[in-house]
């Protein structure tokens, strides 16, 4: 035998002779989880709702939030019905959100809704769900298993918001709520669903004129920084132009409007670009009819811009080409008809 085989057994030896208590001994109850029990400490399950929601009053008061969580858990757990259930549900989120345990606090707010809807607290907890979703909007990484940090996530953001907006669709933080499910798609470059956000918070809340231009406003926003990416796309470019145009006509007096009334002229040089890029494509093919007509698409983007001065241009010295494309195309189709007329007569 080894030396480092008896040390094993020696040492497994002595923790099975010399059995020693744990200072704070680790103990799991169903529907409670695993907690920490102190030796000696003072006994704090108690065989009343009441009682056993004082507890959980009193730990909170005392700041100590952990002790807090067990008691009002046990609370909820053993007396579901009990008047002292949507009290202690509360200082159960409460505690978690104290801790700084934001997930575990946004699933405690949201049990308090879905089991107590009539609890006193419904204002407070849909503004305190709203503040947690914030935080993970603003890059605050959610945790694996709840305790370790793993990554930020829009997707998970934006189900929050959701539940936020599901919970009380007309509160006072609905609004806000989904413009930032815009600005969480945003963040992810899903312009198309952050438009979609946006137009269904201009259209839910039409009523109130300031998150209505707002949401229009950036719905505009998310189809201009999509065409940035997408090279000045003509469609999207045509999609940001119609919503700041119909920004300008809703919201006339928005103070947004000189900046708007900017990107508009702005896509639609671009737009003068592109179908100019086009025409100079059929251009080089020889393909002089679909040059003039890309060229003629440029003036009609822009009038004012240099592409359509130079499109102008383009088509006076194209012109004869076409028209000698066009005679060319004419005596063609005058040959294949006689050709055919040769063929039925044989």
């Amino acid at each position: 035998m080894s030396r480092r085989s008896l040390c094993y057994i020696l040492a497994l030896a002595g923790i099975l002779l010399f059995p020693f208590t744990s200072p704070a001994p680790l103990v799991y109850r169903a529907g409670e989880g695993w907690s920490y029990e102190p030796v000696g400490g003072a006994k704090w399950q108690r065989t009343r709702a009441k009682d056993q929601f004082d507890v959980a009053k009193e730990a909170f008061d005392k700041k100590d939030y952990g002790l807090a969580a067990k008691a009002s858990r046990r609370t909820v757990k053993v007396w579901p019905l009990s008047d002292y259930a949507p009290k202690a549900q509360y200082i159960l989120a409460r505690s978690y959100d104290l801790q700084n345990k934001s997930e575990r606090a946004f699933k405690e707010y949201q049990n308090l809704i879905e089991k107590y809807p009539k609890a006193e607290a419904y204002a407070e907890v849909l503004e305190r769900q709203f503040y947690i979703s914030n935080q993970f909007l603003a890059g605050r990484w959610f945790k694996l298993w709840g305790y370790i940090p793993f990554f930020p996530s829009m997707d998970k953001t934006v189900d929050m918001y959701d539940k936020v907006i599901r919970n009380g669709p007309y509160s006072q933080v609905a609004p806000q709520a989904q413009m930032n499910i815009g600005k969480a798609r945003e963040k992810q470059k899903d312009y198309f669903m952050a438009v979609k956000a946006y137009e269904r918070a201009a259209d839910r809340y039409h009523d109130q004129k300031g998150v209505a231009a707002d949401a229009v406003f950036k719905a505009g926003m998310a189809y201009y920084k999509q065409a940035l990416e997408a090279e000045y796309d003509q469609s999207v470019s045509g999609n940001a132009i119609a919503t700041f145009s119909d920004f300008i006509t809703m919201f006339p007096n928005d103070p947004r409007i000189t900046e708007a009334d900017k990107i508009i002229t702005k896509l639609k040089t671009e737009q003068a670009r592109g179908a100019t890029t086009i025409a100079k494509y059929y251009e080089k093919r020889n393909e002089y009819e679909g040059a003039v007509i890309y060229y003629n698409e440029a003036i009609a983007r822009d009038p004012e811009s240099k592409f359509a001065a130079d499109a102008k241009k383009k088509i006076d010295q194209l012109k004869p080409k076409v028209g000698a494309q066009q005679a060319r195309r004419v005596k063609q189709e005058e040959q294949r008809a006689k050709d055919f007329e040769k063929e039925k007569r044989k």
